[in-house]
């Protein structure tokens, strides 16, 4: 099964961009899927995530202006950002964990000019 992340691009500050994840085929048992972003020259961080019961966490630095979803039947997981900073420039890696099974998409990447 593979990730196949979309939807980054350039934006400018304060703009919005919606990230798209799907999974080639269903991934049954999913615990969680999330977010994770890497900006150049830092280490990958989580940025959101959602567990199998519909809970949400964000990072600090994005809460109140990220939001992610997810459709359980197709595996597919959906992150929406408003309001945009260039420090949120990085590539987006989407992640999914089913038992002790990482999957990892190949990255998008978003870019915020200022």
């Amino acid at each position: 099964v593979q990730l196949q992340a979309s939807g980054g691009g350039l934006v400018q500050a304060g703009g919005s961009l919606r990230l798209s994840c799907a999974a080639s085929a269903r991934i049954s048992g999913v615990k969680r899927m999330a977010w994770y972003r890497q900006a150049p020259g830092k280490q990958r961080e989580l940025v959101a995530s959602i567990t199998a019961g519909g809970t949400t966490d964000y990072a600090d630095s994005v809460q109140g202006r990220f939001s992610i979803s997810r459709e359980v039947v197709k595996t597919t997981m959906y992150l929406q950002m408003n309001s945009l900073k260039p420090e949120d420039t990085g590539f987006y890696y989407c992640n999914v964990i089913q038992g002790t099974v990482n999957y990892w998409g190949q990255g998008t990447l978003v870019t915020v000019s200022s």
